[in-house]
């Protein structure tokens, strides 16, 4: 996925504060480990995002709209961004905020699958 994003083929929306927070758990140590990259790498994937991305400024704040607080940042840029979806295995937890607002909820599985097609 993030190959199309770095093609433009998918195009995320974020906020200054979302980036941010992309930014803070990707350079934890158990995230570094995890991934296997260095800081500089994950430097070089934030690059690409930062400028693949749509910048969206929040107008609105709903909260609170999810049951775990961190979530709302995503779920904010989805919303003030007017996403066509918002892309998450963390169904649950968006299920009922994405109807009330009429977003499109879908899994990263099901856009690969789209994608592809």
């Amino acid at each position: 996925m993030l190959d199309w994003v770095a093609d433009r083929l998918l195009v995320p929306l974020l906020t200054p504060a979302l980036f941010l927070q992309y930014e803070d758990v990707l350079k934890r140590p158990e995230q570094l480990r995890a991934s296997g990259l260095t800081m500089g790498q994950v430097d070089q994937r934030l690059a690409v995002l930062a400028g693949a991305a749509e910048g969206v400024t929040v107008y609105y704040q709903w909260r609170p709209q999810l049951p775990d607080p961190g979530d709302e940042l995503v779920f904010e840029a989805a919303v003030n961004g007017r996403a066509d979806a918002l892309v998450t295995y963390d169904m649950r937890h968006f299920a009922a905020a994405a109807a009330r607002f009429g977003l499109r909820l879908v899994r990263p599985v099901e856009v690969l699958e789209e994608m592809t097609r």
